[in-house]
């Protein structure tokens, strides 16, 4: 646990030196993933210490995000290390993933926060999740499902790819901000040649892939690929002011 803590420390030095405006703690290297109902209370002790680690080392604000949808962990994780929000890949409806059927998470998490007073975790949440089918809700349009995701009480909305690294498409960061009253961001393939346009459309974006070391999720921060990003997402905010 030493050597993970002190990577996920370094790795938040380093996006915080390239410029970024927010971090997110998520357990990427547990594949296969497990149900949310199969994470184990290890699982939930580790993130704790590495959440309590990164918000102790940086002053930005913390997400956690407990693969996959374990969003009742996410939330106590965040409330006991001090994060300010969690992420959850799949709030309403439902899909067909590599973990297997995964049911939206909404109804149970929110009277879960409740619970334990902690109401100050924001959520942000997938309206149309990667690394799934969604052929169970395949005659429902993007923006209906984006009403869904709002009625059930997410704070931001994401837009994703159809898988980690893929880049999410303007059609449908427009799909879902064309009925959304809440800030939408790119949750994945965003990079340095796309930033322009796809913030031009977003609130902003999580972005992985892109600022690690050969563009490899697995690979070390690079602090040069960060700053190349942030930079491309300068110029997006200040066209958008302007």
């Amino acid at each position: 646990m030493r050597d993970i803590i002190e990577r996920a420390v370094e790795d938040a030095r380093r996006y915080v030196n390239g410029g970024i405006d927010g971090l997110i703690v998520e357990n990427e290297g547990d594949i296969p993933f497990l149900k949310p109902d199969q994470v184990g209370p290890e699982t939930v002790a580790a993130l704790s210490v590495i959440t309590a680690a990164v918000v102790e080392a940086v002053r930005v604000p913390v997400g956690v995000f407990c693969l996959a949808n374990a969003t009742h962990q996410s939330i106590a994780i965040a409330k006991s290390a001090g994060a300010q929000f969690i992420r959850a890949n799949q709030w309403a409806n439902a899909y067909v993933a590599n973990e297997g059927f995964i049911e939206g998470a909404a109804a149970t998490t929110l009277r879960y926060r409740a619970a334990i007073y902690a109401h100050d975790i924001k959520v942000f949440a997938d309206v149309h999740v990667k690394h799934g089918s969604h052929a169970i809700v395949a005659d429902r349009s993007i923006a209906e499902l984006t009403l869904d995701t709002e009625a059930f009480d997410a704070d931001v909305l994401i837009a994703t790819g159809h898988r980690t690294g893929n880049p999410t498409t303007v059609e449908e960061v427009l799909d879902i901000s064309s009925v959304a009253t809440r800030p939408v961001l790119v949750g994945s393939g965003l990079n340095a040649s796309n930033a322009v346009a796809l913030l031009g459309v977003a609130s902003g974006a999580i972005v992985g892939s892109a600022m690690k070391e050969g563009g490899v999720w697995w690979n070390p921060v690079s602090v040069e690929q960060t700053r190349r990003i942030v930079n491309e997402a300068e110029k997006a905010r200040r066209s958008h002011q302007s």
